[in-house]
């Protein structure tokens, strides 16, 4: 989707702010870009849209040159959000999302029909805020317009520059919620600019790790914090291990006694009480038996976190999981197991494990 080839930048008072960057955003990703201060991740991000210029390398959207693109073509197809929002003050809410759809000559039925649907999307209810002003709107609502306008031409790429950073923590943790939720829906391809570790591995499909304009780890958050490339990388992230651990090295083995084998050709005689797993003679997951009946029971993948299997557990009313790495079944996990396994994990304020 975004190809950088052997990017570098050098700025005229001798600042080497890219060294050689070799890097591709797929399409549809969330690619997360984060490192200390100066490290090059926004110099790297506002290449995209042209508004700083290699010193050496291309780049290329679609395989197209991006200096091939007219500039207006370019940053058109680019929804751009800022920090500091950058609302026009005079102009009301949907005035502001308008801009871009407006100068593409969009129908007023047309655009009046996705500012609705932009503004659903992103929990403000269109009547209460259409014809509202920007200093009428808090801190979180201001920064969901922004990103409204964005969106609002159907631009194949959002280049988004510590669009959270300035808002309370409450407001910064729910727009990070919307943001990945929305991503879900619309998914666009999406270069993420932050300093915050935590926000860059929540939004993420993959993080770029950078330091002093180069490239030290491009990994998804897992690998990340599992298998840091270096010392630099290993100390930058910090101790986050816990949550991004996956089911497998938290699950109870298949030799407990939460795993009944179904036998072909048998008839079953299942326990009247409680929940269990089935497995048949190839070992692969076959359902779940509660109470004597068979019922049906969502799996869990091998690799699947901890965080993300805690997803699971509380959109559903089973304590109990089967972990499958393809159709076999490799264990079990629970809800307890979780939490059982972060509180031997968790430590003190004086450093000491817990038990």
């Amino acid at each position: 989707m975004i190809t950088f080839a052997d990017i570098s930048k050098t700025f005229p008072d001798g600042t080497e702010a890219l060294k050689h960057i070799d890097l591709q955003v797929r399409e549809g990703e969330m690619l997360t870009l984060i490192g200390p201060s100066g490290c090059g991740k926004t110099t790297l991000m506002k290449m995209v849209n042209r508004l700083i210029e290699p010193s050496d390398g291309t780049i290329s959207i679609h395989n197209k040159d991006i200096r091939e693109y007219s500039i207006h073509e370019l940053r058109w197809n680019i929804g751009y959000v800022l920090q500091e929002i950058a609302l026009f003050p005079h102009m009301t809410v949907e005035e502001n999302i308008s801009i871009v759809p407006e100068m593409k000559k969009w129908k007023k039925k047309e655009l009046s029909e996705r500012i609705d649907h932009l503004m659903e999307m992103v929990g403000l209810e269109p009547d209460t805020h259409r014809k509202r002003k920007p200093s009428e709107l808090s801190g979180g609502q201001q920064q969901r317009v922004g990103v409204i306008r964005a969106l609002a031409a159907d631009p194949d790429i959002i280049l988004m520059d510590e669009p959270f950073s300035a808002l309370d923590p409450i407001s910064r943790e729910q727009l990070q919620s919307d943001i990945r939720d929305l991503q879900q829906k619309i998914k666009k391809t999406i270069v993420f600019v932050t300093h915050d570790m935590d926000e860059a591995l929540a939004l993420g499909d993959r993080v770029c790790l950078m330091r002093e304009g180069e490239i030290l780890q491009l990994d998804t958050p897992q690998n990340l914090i599992l298998q840091p490339a270096n010392a630099f990388v290993k100390d930058f992230i910090g101790e986050r291990k816990s949550p991004w651990q996956t089911a497998v090295d938290v699950m109870v083995d298949q030799t407990e006694d939460r795993i009944l084998t179904q036998k072909e050709g048998e008839e079953a005689a299942y326990p009247s009480t409680g929940l269990f797993v089935l497995r048949n003679e190839q070992q692969q997951y076959a359902g779940a038996i509660q109470d004597g009946q068979m019922i049906e029971l969502p799996s869990l993948s091998n690799d699947m976190t901890l965080k993300e299997a805690a997803d699971v557990f509380e959109q559903q009313d089973f304590f109990l999981l089967p972990v499958v790495k393809g159709e076999t079944l490799i264990g079990t996990l629970s809800y307890k197991d979780i939490l059982r396994h972060l509180k031997a994990n968790m430590k003190t304020d004086n450093g000491v494990v817990s038990s």
